[in-house]
């Protein structure tokens, strides 16, 4: 069974119209409809198939636009979607099955409420530790203890003023944040028409963005999953990461799929210079840190593409560009917190204390990935009709205020119920045999796999193929 019938999909259209797209493509994108995929009251299956739709539809765009032929129909997969949506719980490396949240992650009772906090990164466990005074050898139960007594927006204010990540609960319809007004997708073109060097022309490919160089900034789960996107159809992604700031291994092994991985410090000259060359051959660069936080660095997207007129500049943050939480970390499991959604998936009938519930997947992490890589795609398109730079910014906010407050859910019945395992394959790699999850975007040839499984983080040479 199709939702074809009922195209225009509303979810697709507004993520469409979000990312510029001509609204004459989107009968290019049926579905596949499945049940039982990814429950919740929320619209999670909605949101998951649209970013998947609307980055499946892109390629296709950019795909004609080198071709030179009509942009093709590309029918969407719910199942494809459900499984990738979740492809971290189904990630093992030689059979061991990763642990997704440390024993510090989580929520806590606080004296008049809940708390969600992520201790997942060992610096992040130290300074949540530390902000009660509680030793580093402490445990669930110490932690617990320490913040059954505390307000919790008192233990957010405080473990953030301790560079930690915490977040009080917010009730359901309430956000600790304002999400009214916050957009999508934001983007701007820069310096068409001026008289400056273009960007250099894509030539015919048989994959949509071959041969185009990407500099991947990101980390965890949303900017790696566009990156991995772009990397599947044909882009050279290159991971730079400091050696500083080393990643989970088992997040790189789920998302590092087609890509290469370099370390380099760009506070010391050398590496600095190393990462300038890198960028002045760059058609684009994608970032997932906090607002700023590259800026010292060169990194302001304005001083970029004044340096590079022809380059995309992709943007992924947490809570926003603007207002006091800009500049906080965050993670979807918190954004979920801050904004009602935790409360709203909390089972009421099976929990009577009130615990919070959870999205059943993290669909911010993921479909705000799935609409970067949308969202450069169609930047490229874009450059390659009018030139000039493009500047694109995304929020794991903006995609919950999209959940909450923009998608209507979809009657669903009569669909095949969802089996993941026509979507999981096996790989041999440096880290061992992985099982991981295929891609879900769709092509007119069929599903497409990636050239290479992940390598060991900073293995690579830092530069281009």
């Amino acid at each position: 069974m199709t939702s074809s019938d009922a195209l225009p999909d509303p979810a697709t259209a507004h993520a469409w119209t979000a990312l510029g797209g001509d609204p004459a493509l989107l009968g290019k994108v049926p579905y596949r409809a499945v049940s039982g995929g990814l429950p919740a009251r929320l619209p999670v299956a909605e949101l998951a198939r649209a970013t998947v739709g609307v980055c499946s539809l892109a390629a296709a765009e950019l795909g004609a636009r080198r071709s030179g032929g009509a942009v093709p129909a590309v029918r969407v997969d719910e199942g494809a979607v459900a499984t990738a949506f979740v492809s971290e719980r189904h990630l093992r490396i030689d059979g061991r099955k990763p642990t997704n949240f440390a024993p510090l992650s989580g929520f806590w009772r606080a004296a008049d409420g809940w708390v969600r906090t992520h201790a997942n990164y060992p610096h992040h466990r130290a300074r949540l530790l530390s902000a009660f005074g509680l030793s580093g050898d402490s445990g669930p139960d110490e932690l617990a203890a320490a913040l059954a007594a505390r307000p919790a927006r008192a233990i957010q204010e405080t473990v953030y003023a301790g560079g930690g990540l915490a977040v009080a609960v917010a009730e359901p319809g309430e956000s600790e944040i304002p999400l009214a007004g916050l957009p999508l997708v934001e983007s701007r073109r820069t310096g068409e028409g001026a008289s400056r060097p273009r960007a250099r022309p894509l030539p015919e490919a048989a994959q949509p963005a071959r041969g185009v160089r990407v500099l991947d900034l990101t980390r965890v789960i949303a900017g790696p999953v566009a990156t991995r996107t772009l990397a599947l159809l044909g882009a050279d992604v290159l991971r730079i990461d400091s050696p500083g700031l080393p990643e989970d291994p088992d997040a790189h092994a789920d998302t590092g799929f087609g890509k290469r991985s370099a370390a380099l410090d760009l506070g010391a000259p050398e590496d600095r210079r190393t990462f300038e060359a890198l960028l002045a051959d760059a058609d684009v660069v994608v970032t997932g840190y906090r607002p700023g936080a590259l800026d010292r660095f060169g990194l302001d997207p304005d001083a970029l593409l004044e340096r590079h007129p022809g380059l995309i500049v992709a943007q992924l943050c947490a809570w926003g560009w603007s207002g006091p939480w800009a500049g906080r970390r965050g993670f979807d499991s918190l954004v979920q917190a801050a904004t009602g959604i935790a409360a709203m998936e909390a089972d009421v009938d099976a929990d009577v204390d009130g615990h919070p519930g959870v999205l059943p997947a993290q669909a911010l992490d993921h479909g705000t990935g799935y609409l970067l890589a949308a969202g450069v795609l169609r930047a490229l398109t874009d450059r390659e009709e009018a030139g000039g730079g493009r500047y694109l910014r995304l929020s794991l906010a903006g995609t919950a205020s999209w959940l909450l407050h923009g998608i209507a859910p979809v009657p669903r019945g009569g669909g095949p119920v969802h089996d993941p395992a026509p979507w999981l394959a096996e790989t041999a790699s440096d880290q061992g045999v992985l099982r991981y999850v295929r891609s879900p975007i769709a092509t007119p040839d069929g599903p497409l796999d990636w050239a290479r499984p992940p390598g060991r983080l900073g293995a690579d040479a830092p530069r281009w193929l």
